[in-house]
């Protein structure tokens, strides 16, 4: 059963939440003052890097455990929990095949994304503000499969619509990897072991977390395997319909702060 908000006393320790919102917004703040007195673990899991996060987060960041890159990048306290680095052969593959999208006329971008630092190979404005607003460490390069980094997942930017250009034409290497529609102008390429799901599971397993004690919220398709990972799966109202289907409950939009809102609800603020 579908419900718009969570009424249930056995929430427990672990919220992973997920926006799409530009801001965080200021709300957040006491809330998560509010989630730490009472013994809550609230984790961002993204796709963005987790430089990004972590600057987002900075002043409440101690003990926050940090699921980046689509799950590929585990990190607590600047401590590495976990990555799932991606093989060159793969890098390279993925550059080439970028390439020759572009040749053939798609207006789209590849970002690498290392644990130091994301890496793109195209200079012009529209593409690096894109990049910049996901991206806060970034650097141009003259061959993005010649880096010196661990690299954990590759972004491709479609001006168009990543999910029927850009993820299509990656079909290759579904085969052996998640090729992830993660927003409308973006499609990320990570190993097949990795999922923000799978990173949620080992955090749980760690810290002795059941999925009855899990809130999660997800908006699009990379947050799929993650709904899986906990009873008190939200969809955002404005997420992607595969979202709305695959998660157990629905929160108001992240344009209406569902998320904050939720939380509030079920803790009774």
């Amino acid at each position: 059963m579908r419900a718009a908000w969570a009424d249930t006393t056995a929430f427990g320790r672990v919220i992973a939440a997920v926006s799409d919102a530009k801001r965080i917004p200021d709300g957040l703040w006491p809330l998560l003052a509010e989630l730490r007195r009472r013994g809550v673990l609230f984790s961002p899991a993204s796709g963005r890097p987790y430089i990004t996060l972590a600057r987002q987060f900075a002043e409440v960041a101690e003990g926050m455990v940090f699921i980046a890159e689509n799950g590929t990048y585990v990190v607590r306290d600047g401590v590495e929990l976990s990555s799932d680095v991606l093989d060159r052969s793969v890098v390279a593959d993925l550059a080439r095949t970028v390439r020759r999208l572009v040749a053939d006329g798609v207006d789209m971008g590849i970002v690498v994304s290392g644990k130091r630092s994301a890496y793109v190979e195209r200079t012009d404005e529209a593409f690096l503000a894109e990049v910049r607003e996901y991206y806060v460490e970034h650097r141009i390069v003259e061959d993005v499969t010649a880096v010196e980094d661990d690299v954990i997942k590759v972004a491709l930017f479609d001006f168009g619509s990543a999910e029927h250009t850009t993820a299509p034409a990656l079909q290759a290497f579904a085969a052996t990897h998640h090729v992830v529609v993660s927003g409308e102008h973006w499609v990320d390429v990570i190993n097949r072991s990795a999922n923000k799901g799978a990173a949620l599971r080992g955090l749980q397993r760690e810290l002795g977390i059941t999925p009855a004690q899990t809130m999660v919220f997800g908006d699009y398709l990379n947050d799929l395997e993650m709904l899986d990972a906990a009873d008190w799966s939200f969809a955002m109202s404005n997420a992607h319909p595969e979202v709305v289907r695959r998660a157990r409950h629905l929160a108001p939009s992240n344009n209406e702060n569902g998320v904050l809102r939720t939380i509030a609800h079920v803790l009774g603020l």
